[in-house]
């Protein structure tokens, strides 16, 4: 146990979801089921989304693309670069169109994806991150996935939920699956989309709280949680991202306050560990 929740009396159990598998890996599989099984019944051949350039969404989707022989088209923020994940993206035979900045804040618009299904109209159109009510439900059985789990370890049953917060999909999916409430660390600033997402997901239901863990923005890694994630991995040999994971980790050790002594906890590891390669002193 890491010595900072020894103090505090908490117990946290690691759901690693980044262990499912090396390429689709973490809460991206879950949230793709419910979109693969819609592009089966309407027929499509595939399947084209939203991302940046180190996108893990876009990154589990290509692999799952070139897994399947499924046709994938990736929508990526800004201009055209060279990154390890846009290596991945065309070597698994993913189609790229840069939009630009500009571009790309148009996603939400509600014609934003009319041009692109008519250039593409054999393919199913996915929302960002894999979003939508279909990701959301794809998370829902984490629930039942986490309590069998815990069962073995003596634990009947736990107090919370943390994960790091991107779009939201994956909190929503908890929220809808029931059970107990879910805290979600925001690795993106306010205005991103994630509140508005989880607001259309879950309509007002209750037993959820977001709490700002983006440090200043997206992608922005500072000294402090460098430190953290260096002496986290020391001693516990936990693998983290800066993006969301350790983003995650770290406003748990500062909002400890919100638990008392003897909660359970359940963390978890949404995977992106891919992004790692880079992002300076991660690779």
């Amino acid at each position: 146990m890491l010595d900072w929740l020894q103090a505090a009396q908490v117990q946290v159990a690691v759901l690693r979801l980044d262990l499912i598998d090396p390429l689709v890996s973490g809460n991206k599989w879950y949230k793709l089921t419910e979109h693969l099984q819609s592009m089966r019944a309407r027929g499509a051949a595939g399947v084209m989304s939203l991302g940046g350039a180190h996108s893990n969404h876009l990154h589990a989707l290509a692999a799952v693309g070139q897994r399947l022989g499924l046709q994938t088209v990736g929508l990526l923020r800004g201009h055209p670069q060279v990154t390890p994940t846009v290596h991945d993206l065309e070597a698994f035979g993913m189609t790229l169109h840069w939009l630009g900045y500009g571009g790309y804040r148009q996603r939400h618009e509600p014609g934003f994806w009319a041009p692109w299904q008519a250039r593409y109209p054999h393919l199913l159109a996915v929302p960002e991150g894999g979003g939508g009510e279909p990701g959301a439900r794809g998370c829902r059985v984490l629930l039942d996935q986490v309590r069998g789990q815990l069962s073995t370890v003596g634990w009947d049953g736990f107090d919370a939920w943390w994960l790091a917060v991107g779009t939201g999909t994956t909190l929503a999916g908890l929220v809808q699956a029931g059970g107990p409430p879910v805290y979600g660390a925001m690795a993106v600033p306010a205005g991103h989309g994630a509140e508005q997402n989880i607001a259309a997901l879950v309509a007002g239901a209750a037993g959820h709280a977001l709490i700002e863990a983006c440090r200043g923005g997206f992608a922005k890694v500072d000294d402090e949680l460098r430190c953290f994630m260096a002496a986290t991995e020391a001693q516990s040999a936990l693998p983290l991202e800066p993006l969301y994971t350790g983003k995650a980790l770290l406003a748990l050790r500062q909002n400890l306050h919100r638990f008392t002594p003897g909660t359970r906890l359940v963390f978890v590891h949404t995977g992106g560990l891919q992004g790692r390669r880079a992002m300076p002193g991660f690779g």
